[in-house]
């Protein structure tokens, strides 16, 4: 079976590229869980920063960014949190998610879990900050997930992130694991098919954010 162009595309940009932060590694001369969220999150911002700075405007970074777990989570809007989640929460400005959870995919499909998921998240912040707007829900999170391959794509090109063989596998895995098991763009839950958040995430690598 061919696979679609975008993620042919991906595969190939992804092949020069990686998910290992600067040095920043435990005592076996690896990284740590904790050590890849911090710097998704720091790296995350800081091209946001630029971002917003080149178009002569000032980013308003997120004001917590929450580790829970279970049921534990903080309340988004007089609603609660959730398990196995990740969320931004636009009424409080924040990002929290299920250290549990991600840690369990981070142990289990590697570290590109951590390098979609956050970024992603910041992609709502921003989208809350340029205010916007959507007709569907389906259509907020590819463009979330086109932002995160533009801010990925960003910190490889910067020298932020290198190469490590199997990135480009990890990031298909996850992104495919995360996707809707149908089409229905009026399911107000929908986050969009494997194969479309793949390519929106492939759009955002090959373009920037500029194309999303």
């Amino acid at each position: 079976m061919k696979r679609p162009l975008a993620l042919v595309v991906l595969m190939a940009l992804l092949s020069a590229c990686g998910l290992v932060p600067a040095p920043s590694m435990d005592a076996t001369g690896k990284d740590t869980f904790e050590d890849d969220v911090n710097s998704a999150r720091v790296l995350s911002e800081e091209y946001w920063k630029q971002q917003f700075a080149a178009l002569g405007r000032t980013y308003r970074p997120v004001t917590e960014f929450v580790a829970y777990e279970g049921e534990g989570g903080p309340r988004c809007g007089g609603q609660p949190s959730v398990p196995n989640n990740a969320f931004y929460c636009p009424a409080g400005h924040f990002i929290a998610y299920d250290a549990r959870w991600m840690r369990g995919l981070w142990e289990e499909m590697g570290d590109g879990s951590v390098y979609l998921i956050i970024p992603h998240e910041f992609g709502h912040a921003v989208q809350a900050q340029l205010e916007t707007s959507f007709q569907l829900n389906v259509q907020q999170e590819l463009q979330a997930d086109c932002y995160a391959g533009g801010t990925l794509a960003a910190l490889v090109k910067s020298g932020a992130l290198r190469a490590e063989p199997g990135d480009e596998q990890e990031l298909l895995l996850n992104l495919a694991a995360a996707g809707d098991p149908d089409e229905d763009w009026f399911n107000p839950q929908a986050h969009g098919t494997a194969e479309q958040r793949q390519a929106s995430f492939a759009v955002g690598y090959r373009d920037g954010v500029g194309g999303c």
